[in-house]
């Protein structure tokens, strides 16, 4: 966005007040409802590996890194560019091209979904040698109707947050969950049972692993079918009110060729950054797979840590989904106020999202390291829990710049600079690359592949704020939104240790290191943690009145304290 797109001459005003509030409350919802279905994700993790093992999921991590990588290029910026453009043609009053670009959208989800399905589906043999496990095809084959799902539900999904609705979102994102909670758990213990008896068959020992694999992905698949009948069904009670707008509408109609064209350049960049933006796991299991092997280690011990680095994935995701929710509520938002040339408003979003995003972020990246060992030995106790523990304390750190890059992702597409997080991924993606490859033949195993991914989020940091500053002359407080927070959090993290160890050394020692006896010590440190954070962030006015005033339930919290 350049200055003289955005008017200088902007106010204040009780209306700017409403929409920037709007934004966060929307953004907040998505955001709980995100953190809610990574929390349900991480707890139906826990009995499906416990069915499945590490090896297991070993073959289930690399599966769904390969569907990830085809839903990117058939749904994945599907509901980025359709609220983005749906989004200017209710600021513009549009109705009639709303339509169009439903429509349009539906013939691309359409013929997207099926030629990625076929891919995933007709490939999946040879996808899963080119990964160096070739039992991962049966998981890679459950996935492929899911891809043809997910394109329609990112089509209906992106129709509601342009409309600044979050809330269908936010409700089909839990529902998938839970229906992919159950499902996952129940298919896997049944598959591999039956995979139990391929083995004693054809004396293997990996088909229980991949059948069991294929029993979670077959989950994945009922969870978006649910959810999409649930978005179609709320469509279907909307559609009349949209239907009668666009017949009062007479402005000007686009032809559906310049609407097909709309938005395909607005979804390009978007697809191809996000591509770019996520194919490094593809390229991570690919690498580390090929120059493990290549170095002397054992296949088996290649799953197995994969498997383990899942594992981490899952607790890296939790936080992570508050900033994959503020930018979904931020790029509609953001795109509104650009097209008013509303510099002031514009501003403002920026501010708030990259400040609650840190102050979110840090301590649960602080908390992370500190809490590792408590953490992992409640989720995913087991004989490679050491590894998983390494693993969590140094992949801490990419909480917070995963966290970062994504929020400074969303607010370039929304200021309409839709190739720059694009260039700023592939230059992330060449150097994140060169740096694993000399992590692994350097003898860092897999923590090369995490350290590798914290290079990666931190150039894209450096080269979104920079493009953030050029455009915008917009800079973060770093006092009031990195350093007082990094110090709060820093003695937040140490009196959680504390209270954790107390606990730790009152309980028997032989509760001590199981399940519970973690959760017994985990829990009261993490309530009392979260306490003092806020409690010094306020005392330090790092956290004021305004800030709460734009907080959903700001008013009721700030009556509390």
């Amino acid at each position: 966005m350049s200055k003289g797109r955005v008017s200088s001459k902007a106010t204040v005003s009780t209306k700017a007040t409403g929409h920037r509030n709007n934004f966060v409350l929307q953004g907040s919802l998505l955001a709980v409802a995100g953190i809610l279905v990574r929390i349900i994700g991480m707890v139906y993790r826990i009995p499906l590996t416990a069915i499945i093992s590490d090896e297991g999921n070993g073959y289930y991590t690399s599966a769904f890194s390969i569907y990830t990588l085809l839903l990117i290029l058939s749904s994945y910026s599907m509901p980025t560019a359709i609220s983005k453009l749906i989004s200017q043609n209710l600021a513009k009053k549009q109705y009639r091209n709303t339509e169009r670009v439903l429509r349009v959208s539906f013939l691309y989800s359409s013929l997207m979904g099926a030629v990625m399905a076929s891919v995933l589906f007709f490939g999946a043999d040879g996808i899963a040698e080119l990964l160096k496990k070739p039992y991962a095809a049966f998981a890679l084959r459950a996935l492929a109707p899911t891809v043809w799902i997910m394109a329609y539900l990112g089509l209906l999904r992106g129709y509601f947050q342009g409309m600044g609705n979050m809330i269908p979102t936010a409700i089909s994102q839990i529902l998938e969950q839970i229906a992919n909670a159950i499902v996952s758990v129940l298919m896997a213990y049944v598959l591999f049972a039956k995979g139990q008896q391929a083995d004693l068959l054809y004396k293997n020992t990996e088909f229980s692993y991949a059948y069991g694999a294929m029993g979670g992905a077959i989950g994945t698949g009922a969870g978006a079918g649910l959810a999409l009948l649930f978005m179609f069904l709320l469509y279907r009670y909307q559609r009349p009110a949209l239907r009668r707008k666009a017949k009062r509408d007479e402005g000007l109609t686009e032809s559906y060729e310049r609407s097909a064209m709309l938005l395909l350049f607005t979804m390009l960049p978007i697809l191809f950054s996000s591509t770019v933006y996520n194919i490094s796991s593809v390229l991570d299991d690919f690498l580390y797979s090929s120059i493990m092997t290549s170095l002397g280690s054992k296949t088996k011990q290649i799953v197995m840590e994969w498997g383990i680095f899942g594992e981490y994935h899952v607790l890296f995701n939790i936080p992570v989904a508050l900033a994959n929710a503020l930018s979904s509520s931020l790029i509609p938002a953001l795109t509104m106020a650009v097209a008013s040339h509303d510099r002031q408003k514009t501003l403002s979003q920026i501010r708030v999202s990259i400040r609650f995003t840190l102050l979110i972020a840090v301590p649960c990246s602080i908390g992370m390291a500190v809490l590792a060992d408590p953490l992992s030995r409640m989720l995913f106790p087991g004989k490679n829990v050491h590894l998983l523990i390494q693993l969590t304390r140094v992949g801490s750190f990419a909480v917070l710049l995963y966290s970062l890059s994504t929020i400074t992702n969303a607010i370039l597409q929304g200021l309409g600079h839709l190739n720059l997080p694009l260039y700023h991924s592939m230059v992330a993606l060449v150097l994140h690359l060169l740096s694993l490859v000399l992590f692994l033949y350097a003898g860092l195993g897999i923590y090369g592949v995490v350290l590798s991914n914290i290079v990666f989020a931190l150039i894209m940091c450096f080269l979104n704020q920079r493009a953030i500053f050029r455009h915008t002359r917009f800079r973060i407080d770093l006092f009031r939104s990195l350093v007082m927070p990094m110090l709060s959090g820093l003695i937040m993290g140490g009196a959680a240790y504390v209270i954790y160890f107390v606990i730790y050394i009152l309980l028997p020692e032989g509760l001590r290191k199981g399940r519970v006896g973690s959760a017994m010590s985990l829990l009261p440190a993490v309530f009392i943690a979260i306490l003092i954070y806020f409690f010094l962030l306020l005392k330090s006015h790092t956290l004021t009145r305004e800030d709460l005033d734009e907080m959903p339930m700001g008013g009721r919290l700030k009556r509390f304290l």
